[in-house]
């Protein structure tokens, strides 16, 4: 599987979060939804996308001048 598709449950595993979450997400539309892939009634998720979903949400904390 490590380049291949993911479930919705390996998806949620590997970003620690809910199968609500991810439902929910596929509702969304625009940019910020996370990329998926509709197979018959199955949803797929590829591991290059969620990597991506991550990163592009990584925050860094400002830094103080003084």
């Amino acid at each position: 599987m490590e380049n291949g598709l993911m479930t919705e449950k390996d998806a949620a595993a590997f970003l620690k979060v809910s199968l609500d979450f991810l439902r929910n997400d596929r509702w969304r539309a625009g940019e910020e939804m996370i990329p998926y892939s509709k197979i018959g009634r199955l949803v797929r998720y590829r591991r290059a996308d969620l990597e991506k979903f991550v990163e592009a949400r990584m925050k860094t904390p400002a830094i103080c001048e003084k």
